[in-house]
Parts: C-alpha cells; sequence; structure tokens
C-alpha cells in the first residue's frame, strides 16, 4: 500500500479494520493483500494481535475530544511505532517504507497506519475521522470528502437518516 500525500488509503483500511476486525491471521493477510500490502513475510498470530493492539489505540485517536488530545495520541502511535523511512523497489516502483524491511507485519501496519493517520490529519484536517452519525450505527469513518461534511460512514446510512428525519418532519407537521 503506498501512501498518498493525506494518507486517505491507509486510514481508510484502519476504518475498515476498526469497524470489522480481522479473526485470524489468515484474514488479515487476505485484508491486506486485498488492500495493496506486499507482504514479505509469513502472518502469524502476533501480527493479529499487534493489528488489534494499533486499531485499539487509532480507535482511541478518532474518539478524541479535540485536536489536542487527537494530536497527543497519533504522536504516542507515532513514538510507539519506532519505524523510520526508507526507499524502495519492490512491486510498483521506487516509494517509501515507513517501515525496516525485516519487520513483522503487525509492526508495519503499526508504522504505516500510525503516520498514514498524521499525513491525513495534517492534509486534510484535525476533524477528519469520526462516527457514523446515524441513530444506531457507530462505525467509524476518514471524511476524505472535498467538503469537509462528511457525517455517515455510507451512503446507506445517510440515506436511512435521511429518511428518519423526514418523516419525523411529516409526523410533528400532522399533529
Amino acid at each position: 500500500m503506498q501512501l498518498n500525500p493525506y494518507g486517505a488509503d491507509v486510514v481508510n483500511f484502519a476504518a475498515e479494520l476498526a469497524n470489522r476486525p480481522p479473526a485470524s491471521a489468515a484474514e488479515l493477510a487476505a485484508r491486506c493483500r486485498a488492500a495493496g500490502l506486499v507482504l514479505e513475510r509469513p502472518v502469524e498470530a502476533a501480527d493479529l494481535d499487534r493489528t488489534l493492539d494499533v486499531i485499539a489505540a487509532w480507535t482511541k485517536v478518532v474518539d478524541a475530544a479535540d485536536e489536542h488530545e487527537r494530536a497527543g495520541l497519533v504522536n504516542e502511535m507515532l513514538a510507539r511505532s519506532a519505524a523510520y523511512p526508507r526507499l524502495t523497489d519492490h512491486a510498483h516502483g521506487w516509494h517509501l517504507h515507513y517501515r525496516d524491511h525485516s519487520q513483522p507485519l503487525g509492526a508495519a501496519l503499526f508504522a504505516l497506519i500510525a503516520v498514514g493517520t498524521a499525513l491525513h490529519l495534517t492534509g486534510r484536517g484535525m476533524d477528519r475521522l469520526g462516527r457514523c452519525a446515524a441513530d444506531g450505527c457507530a462505525a467509524i469513518f476518514a471524511d476524505t470528502s472535498r467538503t469537509a461534511r462528511q457525517r455517515y460512514c455510507s451512503h446507506p446510512c445517510a440515506n436511512r437518516d435521511a429518511v428518519r428525519r423526514h418523516r419525523a418532519r411529516r409526523s410533528a407537521s400532522t399533529t
């Protein structure tokens, strides 16, 4: 997975993992490959544990009360990832990896998600992570919209909430 200038691919992948945590190392490997990560080593149970750890830390970033708390939590993740950027030319030409080539997948995901989140928040805005505003849905999303107004995790949730509001207005006007 390549980091784009705003970290959108990585934060969207982190949101996907947070909303549907992988249940096994094999599932984690399959989802990483589907997201475009090149797996250089076998994925083990420890990688799953480390991934669940990064998702727990990342969820705290999403749920932070304000931008200063959010920045502090991202900085903690960046410090814990202890990765350094390096150029690599495998698969799709020269690009940056934010990890040592010998790190296991769990550590690599920690670094990718920490750096990707930092890029996303600094490039798009500190408030561009959130939870769905639809009643009964707590899914996490990364706001990559042009207008910075995303409130829902998906179009179905937005549509469901719009219908609910419409019906509530209609019901209120008839009473």
